[in-house]
């Protein structure tokens, strides 16, 4: 009879990771963490993969002794990775701050990625929120049977982080109710998790910190107390300080994300992501690109993370519904869904938009037509 060769270990997990809508950042740049693990030869953090050069190496980019190259995972000021990267080798937690869109949890995770292994220790941050989330649960039939125990007790992502000396991510913390978010104090100042049930504790390990993100669009909704502030060395994330910069950032990631949803489209080309950048620039700053013309903002964000959508929208559409090649009709029905989020105020400062700078501007006749036709 034929014989079927097993697979190996390494080829399932191979197979797993191609069926994943979206891998874990170790998954998706496990050669590249890999090669920089055996590149890196300078000191490390105990706990730590990878030395802090190395970690600034795998979120910048850059070609390796050996000539592999290293694909940068932010683009931006490079001084702001250092000093995230640097505060997370004391004792001080992390607060990537700024407006939505600029990265903070893209920053996140592979910080977590490259420093632990592990980016999955997530606490992700809403109005529901408890303090179980953050500290611990019980198992309820086990605790009525059995009474207070570790073994009736579920452990949270960030006690399995303080146990292990990882680090453990929590998203959106101003989401997060003023009370609960108080559960971290004692967390961060003391490195211990008490359980008072057990009349024990969860000690922190070398390696364990956190890494919180917030953005100040969220500024009122509950604000981090001064104690906590304290406790949290806080980096500013900006937008992208030029367009070249904000076109480069859209482009790999538009890249990035048809291949892994494998979109059967032509890869964008670089002038329809500039003039969706271009929009989103001038609309955010409320004012044209030479300066000459104001503009009225509209409410919402138009971050990059937005224009990332837009362009992978439109790539979809052109793909199932065109001839794969992307076009202004494929990016306007995009573009009209970010920009519009009030439908009175909104789509005013749209519509005139369309009329003063979109209508006016050479080789941008097609965005024109097109907005006309959904509008």
């Amino acid at each position: 009879m034929p014989t079927t060769k097993s697979k190996t270990a390494k080829s399932i997990a191979n197979e797993t990771a191609t069926t994943l809508l979206r891998q874990h950042a170790e998954q998706q740049f496990a050669h590249e963490l890999e090669e920089l693990a055996k590149a890196d030869d300078r000191q490390r953090p105990p706990k730590w993969k990878l030395s802090p050069w190395a970690v600034a190496t795998y979120l910048l980019g850059g070609k390796l002794d050996n000539g592999f190259e290293i694909t940068p995972k932010y683009i931006g000021n490079r001084r702001i990775i250092e000093i995230a990267i640097a505060t997370l080798t004391t004792d001080r937690a992390l607060l990537l701050y700024g407006v939505p869109g600029t990265a903070k949890s893209w920053v996140s995770e592979h910080l977590s990625a490259a420093i632990s292994g592990d980016s999955t220790l997530l606490i992700q941050g809403t109005a529901g929120t408890s303090e179980e989330a953050i500290r611990y649960g019980w198992n309820y039939a086990k605790l009525l049977a059995e009474g207070p125990s570790m073994a009736a007790l579920v452990d949270s992502p960030m006690m399995r982080a303080m146990a292990e000396g990882q680090i453990a991510r929590v998203e959106e913390l101003t989401r997060i109710p003023s009370d609960v978010q108080d559960t971290l104090i004692t967390i961060l100042s003391e490195k211990t998790l008490p359980i008072p049930e057990l009349n024990s504790e969860v000690q922190g390990q070398k390696g364990f910190n956190v890494i919180a993100t917030a953005n100040n669009r969220d500024r009122g909704v509950n604000e981090l107390s001064s104690a906590l502030k304290r406790r949290f060395n806080t980096v500013i994330l900006p937008v992208p300080s030029s367009q070249n910069e904000e076109v480069e950032i859209v482009q790999r990631r538009v890249e990035s994300l048809g291949r892994a949803l494998e979109l059967p489209a032509e890869p964008p080309a670089l002038e329809e992501i500039r003039r969706v950048v271009t929009i989103f620039r001038e609309l955010r700053n409320g004012v044209t690109e030479d300066g000459k013309t104001k503009l009225k903002s509209p409410t919402g964000t138009l971050s990059t993370a937005e224009a990332i959508s837009v362009v992978s929208s439109g790539m979809a559409l052109a793909a199932h519904f065109g001839d794969g090649a992307l076009k202004a009709s494929d990016l306007m029905s995009g573009l009209v869904g970010a920009v519009i989020k009030d439908p009175v105020q909104d789509r005013a400062v749209w519509k005139e938009y369309l009329e003063t700078v979109v209508k006016e501007r050479d080789r941008w006749n097609d965005l024109y037509r097109a907005s006309r036709e959904i509008m």
